[in-house]
């Protein structure tokens, strides 16, 4: 499923664009890979995982970090990123 990943706060860098392969929950890393198949982004371990109600069909989640806070949208249709494991 196609995801944006950006941080938030005062140090916010570029979005992260690519496909996720580990849906975020509580304890685990949060993994997306690039378009170009060869690369990944990987973060720290997730503390917490808020949903928002989808807006123009977009599922949107905040995640908290160890060490960083992050706004991850979720822009296929499918649904329930947290709830449903990802098979790589």
């Amino acid at each position: 499923m196609e995801v944006v990943l950006r941080k938030v706060g005062r140090k916010s860098g570029r979005a992260v664009v690519g496909r996720l392969l580990r849906p975020p929950r509580k304890g685990s890393v949060v993994v997306i890979e690039f378009a170009d198949g060869l690369h990944e982004y990987v973060t720290t371990p997730v503390k917490r995982v808020l949903q928002l109600c989808g807006e123009d069909g977009l599922d949107t989640y905040y995640l908290q970090t160890a060490n960083s806070r992050y706004r991850l949208e979720v822009r296929s249709s499918e649904s329930g990123v947290v709830d449903q494991p990802v098979a790589n």
